[in-house]
């Protein structure tokens, strides 16, 4: 668990990179939403720089579940007819509450600055030489990019939403996005819950884990979707920017994620192959039979 002073220059790196990226948004007089994507790299610049002076790439960790929030609230803020627009008010708020959960939970369960994610050690020792660039561009821009496509709907709600009627593809938006947070919650309480009593070389395969091989991916994903069904509720029209966000989630987690995490446990827990065998990698569904002995 992490020390209350390990946090110190965690508060300090994202004070500078908000205040960079406050500074690029009056300092330039760049249209929407590409003063927020110019500010959102700039800031991704300045922690990739306490990353690399902490020689610690987690410094990038609380980034993901930060901003969005902020993204929300500039651009509901420059958009003054919202401030009485109920789904904007819903979007918001959707985005506060799994922002916070998503912060909270690193927050509690983070290793401190001695702990880096095993996965950035692998990235930079892959790239040899180019492992600043693979640390800037690999664990640093990129998942900023994707989450800065994967916000454009909130941006398009705060835009184009003001004249359309709440809808029936509003309450499913709502319904898919609050349950996302909802499943994102459950997931991490089992498995926090595991963590604390496990033994060496098991694995949870129980609640909601034993439908889903990474239910807490499938709920993050869901979020990314349901922030997309409010996007094309105001301006399907614009579909083909509001939808690569979560495409883009989905082939991450897919192609990356799932086969990165699955690929660890197979290597440090043999038996989790054939738990691969019979439970989905994402979607929730009926496990299958237990192959005979």
């Amino acid at each position: 668990m992490a020390r209350k002073a390990d946090f110190v220059p965690i508060v300090v790196a994202y004070l500078v990179c908000l205040a960079a990226a406050a500074a690029v948004l009056f300092a330039f007089n760049l249209p929407a939403p590409w003063d927020a994507l110019i500010a959102d790299i700039v800031a991704t610049v300045v922690i990739f720089g306490f990353s690399r002076a902490y020689r610690n790439s987690s410094f990038y960790d609380a980034y993901w579940s930060v901003i969005p929030p902020l993204l929300a609230g500039y651009w509901m803020a420059g958009a003054p007819t919202m401030a009485s627009d109920p789904r904007a008010w819903i979007v918001q708020i959707l985005v506060w509450l799994w922002a916070i959960r998503l912060t909270t939970n690193w927050s509690v369960y983070w290793g401190g600055l001695q702990h880096e994610d095993w996965r950035y050690p692998i990235v930079r020792a892959r790239a040899g030489r180019a492992a600043p660039l693979a640390d800037l561009f690999g664990i640093h821009l990129f998942p900023t990019l994707q989450v800065f496509l994967g916000c454009l709907p909130i941006y398009a709600v705060m835009q184009f939403g003001a004249n359309v009627p709440l809808g029936p593809l509003d309450f499913l938006a709502c319904l898919v996005t609050l349950g996302a947070i909802a499943i994102e919650l459950i997931a991490d309480v089992q498995l926090h819950a595991f963590i604390a009593r496990r033994t060496p070389g098991t694995f949870i395969d129980s609640g909601l884990w034993a439908w889903s091989r990474h239910p807490n991916y499938f709920g993050e994903l869901s979020f990314w979707w349901g922030l997309m069904l409010f996007g094309l509720a105001v301006a399907p029209d614009r579909w083909w920017w509001i939808a690569p966000g979560a495409l883009a989630m989905t082939l991450m987690f897919v192609f990356v994620s799932v086969p990165f995490m699955d690929q660890r446990s197979v290597e440090r827990r043999p038996a989790y192959r054939e738990h691969m065998r019979r439970v989905s990698a994402l979607l929730p569904l009926p496990p299958k039979r237990r192959a005979s002995a």
